[in-house]
């Protein structure tokens, strides 16, 4: 066993290290983007490497790569608040642009329909081992949960509402998804996670600009 399977029983489940710490590093970013923290983005960048790790061991390289983009999208997120911030005093929250919401919702769906072929053909879903037609819908899953965490955190970088709204969609899925993996601390963090995210949706809708204002 390597140091990435490294882990410890919690009734009876066999937990790894890398999951139980990058899940708890997933939670406080969900805190600090209530709050409109820009640190949020260094420990999601952290969490995000640690939970590439834990996926590693499944093997789910849908999730792994999720989770880099994620890493990626975190150092591109921090910039981007980082210039809001610097330019308008403060973050500002707003609504996004019809052209934006359909914009997110194509990239949703299309992208899930092109991530399917491509983890189909490649492998690279751990829903592969399953025989069908599970096989089919966990490989679905997987192109949803990667597209959608991308989508979710792309929207996020540009201080959009409708980011905790893709959060809600993606943890409909992920949850049971992690558990099926074996990954159980990370899906009982993210019914936490679901929870929060509708907190979160309404505290910034409450705080957004109009649709349409962005500047």
């Amino acid at each position: 066993m390597n140091w990435a399977e490294w882990g410890f029983d919690l009734f009876g489940l066999h937990v790894l290290w890398t999951d139980f710490v990058g899940s708890l590093a997933a939670l406080v970013p969900v805190v600090l983007a209530m709050r409109k923290s820009i640190w949020n983005w260094p420990i999601q960048f952290v969490a995000a490497v640690l939970l590439a790790m834990a996926y590693a061991t499944i093997p789910a390289t849908g999730s792994v790569l999720k989770n880099i983009m994620m890493a990626g999208l975190a150092v591109y997120g921090f910039v981007k608040w980082q210039r809001g911030i610097r330019d308008e005093g403060e973050l500002v929250i707003r609504q996004g642009t019809r052209r934006e919401r359909v914009g997110m919702l194509i990239a949703l769906v299309g992208g899930t329909v092109l991530f399917w072929v491509l983890f189909y053909v490649t492998g690279w879903s751990w829903g592969q081992y399953s025989e069908p037609p599970e096989r089919y819908f966990l490989i679905a899953a997987d192109a949803y949960i990667f597209v959608g965490g991308v989508v979710a955190t792309w929207a996020m970088s540009k201080a959009l509402v409708e980011f905790w709204l893709i959060w809600i969609l993606v943890d409909l899925v992920g949850v049971p998804v992690a558990f099926r993996g074996g990954i159980y601390f990370n899906g009982s963090v993210y019914v936490v996670f679901f929870v929060l995210a509708l907190v979160g949706f309404f505290n910034w809708l409450k705080q957004s600009r109009p649709q349409g204002v962005t500047a």
